[in-house]
């Protein structure tokens, strides 16, 4: 039985409550600030140059609450790993996962700035998840103000291409998952403010159609269209996003050279997600089996990255314990599954207590009606704060 949280947090350090409400109330105005200034920093999913340049303002803001940072290379942009002692070295890690890299492209902010409107921060990256990376900097700084340092060792992993599926980022978030106490996530909360306990899988997949370039005037017959077999592998495709347990997106296309020739090449990229992981088994192993139609053209399948389902669970000893604490701070927090995929998908997965959306709230993720709300960010930094200073109880 967990002990609840309240009385773990009165008697760890009387007054927190209050005391991490109020304070958390004063740094809402920075953080708001860092937030926007994050976003003002376009990160593609790819571009190193860009994402270097955010890693190095990130390392040096978390360093500035007490952690040590490091970079871990890769040539589409380094991760970071960051350290923060405990007040219990000898206790398991705490281990947070985010990244740094976002859906849009370079020029968006041309025509999108960053902006406060209506109680809202809008800008592109603002919600997923340069507002998440904002929040727990401020959170290591309400504690820093307060002297205190979190209950036992934290270390975050900050990936530089979570929004391609972490193809490399990947193996860094497993190796640091052993060992861990629990896995928090940083992405952004549900719009109603609730917490993420369960995730469907994901995986991205690559049709690549190879035929037979020609003459589409003088000698289409002699030509073998990777277009058109691409197009009639789609739509047998399509069928599969009805299948229980599996939906499908066709996200990108492309092929050809010109209208005069018959095209010799053409690739489509296609999302999936499971909500088990037969589900998953099953229409992977049906796409790596795709025949052509057309004599000469040849149908390649390739997985670009892929995330295993993380399964709701029926006792959810780590979500109890936010509750508590949460209603410690005057805050009414739950939890509900995502459908969306993640690095918490790793942890989930293989039965690590674990619990995402503790980035910021607000709406819009990969839309350009991106936005997090203002009036939540303090909530936030309180109980992420929270989390960090107040002893876990068990939860395995």
């Amino acid at each position: 039985m967990a002990t609840a949280a309240p009385a773990f947090a009165t008697a760890a350090l009387p007054g927190l409550p209050r005391t991490l409400t109020s304070r958390a109330r004063t740094l809402t105005a920075a953080v708001r600030k860092r937030c926007a200034d994050l976003a003002r920093t376009e990160t593609p999913s790819g571009d190193a140059t860009r994402l270097n340049t955010l890693a190095e303002d990130i390392a040096a803001g978390y360093t500035a609450t007490g952690a040590t940072a490091t970079r871990e290379r890769c040539e589409h942009g380094d991760h970071l790993v960051l350290n923060w002692p405990g007040r219990h070295e000898d206790l398991p890690h705490l281990l947070v996962v985010g990244h740094h890299d976002t859906v849009w492209p370079v020029g968006t902010l041309a025509d999108w700035p960053v902006e406060e409107q209506d109680g809202r921060l809008t800008g592109p990256g603002i919600l997923d998840m340069k507002g998440g990376l904002a929040l727990l900097e401020g959170a290591f700084a309400l504690l820093a103000d307060l002297g205190q340092r979190p209950h036992r060792p934290v270390r975050m992993v900050v990936v530089s291409d979570e929004e391609v599926g972490s193809p490399d980022g990947r193996r860094l978030v497993e190796q640091h998952l052993r060992g861990a106490a629990a896995v928090l996530g940083l992405e952004p909360a549900h719009p109603d403010g609730r917490l993420k306990t369960a995730r469907r899988g994901s995986t991205r997949v690559r049709l690549t159609v190879t035929g037979r370039e020609a003459h589409a005037g003088n000698d289409a017959a002699q030509g073998v269209s990777a277009i058109d077999e691409l197009v009639d592998q789609l739509i047998a495709v399509r069928d599969l996003g009805g299948q229980p347990g599996t939906e499908l997106n066709a996200g990108r296309i492309d092929g050809g050279t010109r209208a005069n020739v018959v095209a010799g090449r053409a690739e489509a990229e296609i999302g999936l997600r499971f909500s088990t992981t037969e589900a998953q088994r099953r229409t992977l192993d049906t796409l790596a089996h795709l025949t052509a139609n057309r004599p000469g053209a040849n149908v390649r399948t390739e997985v670009l990255s892929s995330r295993p389902a993380w399964p709701e669970r029926t006792a959810n000893p780590l979500l109890r314990h936010v509750r508590s604490l949460a209603a410690a701070l005057g805050q009414v927090v739950d939890g509900a599954p995502a459908g969306g995929a993640g690095d918490t998908n790793l942890a989930g997965a293989r039965g690590l207590p674990t619990l995402d959306g503790l980035g910021a709230v607000g709406g819009g993720p990969h839309a350009r009606h991106e936005h997090l709300l203002i009036d939540q960010l303090g909530p936030r930094i309180a109980l992420l704060a929270a989390l960090l200073a107040v002893p876990l109880p068990r939860l395995r």
